[in-house]
């Protein structure tokens, strides 16, 4: 466990308030780890949206639908936010099983 301050404890396997703090929490794990932030980075444009370049906001973001859905077959609950580890593993499952 990782203390913050006095009597205040994180696990490691927390899942994160919202997908900004996630977003935060891996970049920053990509800042420390250059092969992890490969991963993550292939991994994240492998989720993009189809031709995402001809709507608003014009960036390679995941379509909504379709993230709620893996939401939901992963842990039942579409508004759920992944732990970063889940992240992580996942990234460096599929360099690992498609050689990419």
């Amino acid at each position: 466990m990782t203390s913050i301050s006095p009597g205040v404890y994180l696990s490691p396997m927390t899942a994160p308030r919202s997908w900004m703090s996630l977003t935060a929490t891996l970049f920053l794990r990509g800042l420390v780890n250059p092969r992890l932030a490969l991963d993550l980075s292939k991994a994240a444009w492998a989720f993009r949206r189809r031709s995402w370049w001809a709507r608003a906001p014009f960036l390679p973001l995941p379509d909504t639908e379709y993230l709620r859905w893996r939401m939901y077959t992963a842990y039942a609950d579409e508004a759920a936010v992944p732990p970063v580890e889940d992240v992580i593993r996942f990234a460096r499952w599929r360099r690992e099983t498609m050689g990419l």
